[in-house]
């Protein structure tokens, strides 16, 4: 899949890796550059874009035009979902996936027909397994973590929203370069 992540923070940078390391076509896209230091050199073989990841200009740098996802894991609930709406109503993508901290917005979202993770929600119900559960790891990681069967998922868009697709289908990874990321 050729994929768009909005935000190189601790999420965007590890997903980032981690989708490159599968053989994804991965672009970043993050307002500072010195957050691409956070990108795993020896995982990550994407391509990396400074900018403002609500600028149309910016995006379509990134390659949103022809992308067949977006992942919108900036800090902000306000520039996830503007940026969210873009790629999905401009650009047409296919996924869109935004991070939201704010679970009382998650209603929000699924009317406007986005999936949104809520790391708020998230961790707080693995914190109580973890309470009530004590055969359950001590540690959890996003390699270790395995999510209980009454835990929270994703928040997927309705069938009627706006905005509701299939899955992408998947399409050969072209042009990545071993080593360093590469600017646009």
């Amino acid at each position: 899949m050729n994929i768009v992540i909005l935000g190189c923070g601790r999420v965007g940078s590890t997903l980032a890796s981690m989708l490159s390391q599968q053989g994804h076509d991965v672009t970043v896209i993050d307002q500072d550059g010195d957050a691409f230091r956070r990108l795993d050199e020896t995982t990550f073989q994407g391509q990396t874009v400074v900018g403002d990841g609500t600028d149309v200009d910016v995006l379509r740098r990134a390659g949103l035009d022809s992308a067949d996802a977006f992942v919108a894991v900036t800090n902000g609930d306000n520039r996830n979902i503007m940026a969210a709406q873009i790629a999905q109503h401009i650009f047409q993508t296919t996924s869109v996936v935004c991070r939201i901290y704010d679970q009382k917005r998650e209603e929000i979202y699924r009317k406007l027909g986005l999936v949104s993770v809520s790391p708020t929600t998230l961790g707080a119900q693995m914190i109580m397994d973890q309470l009530f559960a004590p055969e359950q790891p001590t540690t959890t990681t996003a390699t270790s973590a395995q999510r209980p069967a009454n835990a929270p998922r994703a928040t997927p868009a309705t069938p009627e929203a706006p905005g509701s697709r299939n899955n992408p289908a998947t399409r050969p990874v072209t042009g990545a370069t071993p080593g360093a990321p590469r600017p646009r």
